[in-house]
Order: structure tokens, then C-alpha cells, then sequence
């Protein structure tokens, strides 16, 4: 495992790593899931900083989008802790809040878009309504305000403004996508959570989004969790990335260490065959 050392710089790095230089947005430690007989996170330790983005890539069944759904208290873990930084929550572990409080602080600091937009979207309402519900959520009741928030969101992902009132089952893959991620970040959430975005996009869809994407975080300097099984896309995307097998971190550092110099046998295994 390729150990980091936030006062130290890189040539191999595309940026200063800054980003270690605050205290993180998200830790999680000791992060373990059964599912039976099946073990799909076996103590997994995450740390996010502010404005990052952090890659997580593994073949299927390693446990990176199961990790994601702990980070946005879709589930709970046997055992394990959760913390983010934010005003009244310092020091909780989030693990412990009931399902009211979740859906809240859903509401007000994590956003997602999953792979499956069936999973984030309500198909047969608007697009600008599907933005508003988040809003309504979180105790927005001024329709005229409502509505203009979700213009805002929407044409900040992109989505083109004349279809805001079309039904995310009429639109493409792509466009509802772009949906997804309006709805997400409608209230600037501290960390926005991406499940395999562009897995089933075409490739020049996926391109796009992924440039929408990186203009918001650069833009926005949004905090990002990033999970996909494209190592092109994590290498993108990702200012680190952690490296996941069998429910287990076996590599994780700065991107371009992880892309050039991959110490785990895993780790090449993976680079390689994109390679």
C-alpha cells in the first residue's frame, strides 16, 4: 500500500496535494459488512478532504458500491464508524442516527447519482420536479422558488432548459443522467456520491458527462466520491484513488502513482489490462 505524506510533493502528481493539507470532509473506519455467509467489506478505512475527488475501482463483487451506499446511509454496517465534518455533527458517528435523521441529512449534505437512474429519479413526474422534491425535502414550500432552483440546477448539469418539463422516461440515458446530478447537487451537498455514472452511456455521452462533471468540480470545488470498474474513467476523474478486491483496500494513493507505479499485484493486474 502506498503510504502518503501530506507535507511531501510529487513529480508524479498533477496538483500540489492540497487537498491533505485540511482536516477531511468524510472518515469512516473499520467499515464491516456480511451478508451471510458472504463478506462484502472486511474493515475498510476511507478518509475524503475537501474539494477531492476520490476514486474507488475494484471488479464486481469487491465492495466499492456497497461502501458507497454506507457513505450515503443506505445501509449500515456490522461494525464501523462514520464521520463527516459538518455543523452539529462533529464527532457522531452517523451510523447511529434513526431513519429520520438520515433521510435529512441526505437531504442537506450528500447527494448521489447511482448507475441506474430508476434508483434516483421518479420517471413518470418532471424533470424540474424531480429537482424540486429534493428541495421540497428539505423544507422548501415556495413553488415560484422551488422552480426556479431547479432551473438553476438543471442548467448547471447541462440538461438543456427547454425539456425541464419533460418526464426523465421520455429522455435518453445521458439526459437523464444529467437529471440525477441536477438533483443532486440542488443544494450544494458537502459530498457528492457517483455509483458507475456512465456505465451503459456511449462513449461520446460518456465524454460529456464526464466534462460536465469535472467543470462542477472545478467550478464548485464540489467534494466527490467517485466509483466505477473503468479505470479510464477514475484516471479522469480521481485526485486518489483507492484500489478495492474482495471487500478489502489493497493499494490506495495520489492517481498518478496509482496509474504509473502500481505496487499491489492487483493494482498492475488492473493497469495493465487497460493498458
Amino acid at each position: 500500500m502506498i503510504a502518503l505524506d501530506p507535507t511531501q510533493s510529487t513529480e508524479l502528481t498533477r496538483q500540489p496535494p492540497k487537498l491533505m493539507l485540511t482536516p477531511p470532509i468524510l472518515t469512516m473506519r473499520g467499515i464491516a459488512r456480511n451478508y451471510g455467509d458472504v463478506t462484502a467489506l472486511g474493515g475498510v478505512d476511507a478518509t475524503v478532504y475537501p474539494g477531492e475527488v476520490l476514486g474507488i475501482v475494484g471488479e464486481s463483487g469487491s465492495g466499492k458500491s456497497t461502501l458507497l451506499r454506507m457513505m450515503n446511509l443506505e445501509d449500515t454496517p456490522d461494525t464501523g464508524t462514520y464521520n463527516l465534518a459538518l455543523p452539529g455533527h462533529e464527532g457522531r458517528n452517523l451510523f447511529t442516527l434513526d431513519r429520520f435523521e438520515r433521510r435529512m441529512l441526505r437531504a442537506h449534505h450528500i447527494g448521489i447519482v447511482y448507475q441506474n437512474p430508476h434508483l434516483g429519479l421518479l420517471m413518470n413526474h418532471t424533470s424540474s420536479g424531480n429537482v424540486a422534491e429534493r428541495l421540497l425535502i428539505a423544507g422548501n414550500r415556495n413553488f415560484a422558488e422551488l422552480r426556479d432552483r431547479a432551473r438553476q440546477s438543471l442548467n448547471a448539469s447541462e440538461f438543456p432548459i427547454e425539456r425541464m418539463d419533460a418526464r426523465p422516461s421520455e429522455l435518453s440515458g445521458g439526459m437523464q443522467q444529467r437529471v440525477q446530478l441536477a438533483k443532486a447537487i440542488a443544494l450544494e451537498p458537502a459530498v457528492l456520491l457517483l455509483d458507475e455514472p456512465t456505465t451503459g452511456l456511449d462513449v461520446s455521452v460518456q465524454a460529456l458527462v464526464l466534462d460536465t462533471l469535472k467543470r462542477l468540480q472545478r467550478e464548485r470545488s464540489i467534494t466527490m466520491v467517485l466509483v466505477s470498474h473503468d479505470l479510464g474513467v477514475i484516471r479522469t476523474m480521481a485526485d486518489r484513488v483507492m484500489v478495492m478486491r474482495r471487500g478489502m483496500v489493497v493499494e490506495q494513493g495520489l492517481a498518478d502513482q496509482i496509474f504509473q507505479d502500481p505496487q499491489h499485484a492487483y493494482t498492475q493486474q488492473l493497469v495493465h489490462a487497460k493498458l
